[in-house]
């Protein structure tokens, strides 16, 4: 008896601390975004400064997962990618890019609508459990446009 109690301390110890290592220490906290590095320059010619400014303005219209946009609020990018505007998420959704112009023709109603009130299963469940404000609403077709416009 004494035998089998301390073989199961021992695995469950050794059990724990596999968990541990491979969920913590390797994967890292989920939870958290990764961190990117950054290099400082000390210098700056004017040409390189001239060069990021025209860069900032085309960036300005790029938005990325980790920033704070609804599509990120909101858990889409769970599922969905929006490419054209290079936010990147997941697979099992459709990309998004073309959604504004094309949600019509797949689902027989106007994206607004569809947004409310969606006639796919998966969407409507989604949805259903989460409904968009009418600003929420707002802030999705607005990035949906700026994407279809790209």
């Amino acid at each position: 008896m004494n035998k089998a109690i301390i073989s199961f301390v021992v695995c469950a110890i050794l059990g724990f601390g596999l968990g541990y290592l491979v969920f913590d220490v390797i994967m890292g906290d989920s939870g958290k975004q990764p961190q990117v590095a950054q290099t400082a320059t000390t210098e700056k010619t004017e040409t390189a400064a001239a060069k990021e400014e025209s860069t900032d303005a085309k960036e300005a219209t790029t938005v990325s997962a980790s920033e704070d946009n609804i599509l990120n609020k909101k858990g889409c990018l769970g599922c969905h990618s929006v490419e054209a505007l290079n936010i990147k998420g997941g697979a099992v959704g459709p990309d998004l890019s073309q959604a504004f112009v094309n949600v019509e023709g797949k689902h027989g109603k106007p994206i607004e609508e569809f947004l409310k009130a969606p006639t796919s299963a998966v969407m409507s469940g989604v949805i259903g459990k989460s409904p968009l404000t009418d600003e929420e609403r707002t802030q999705v077709l607005d990035l949906l446009k700026q994407a279809s416009e790209k």
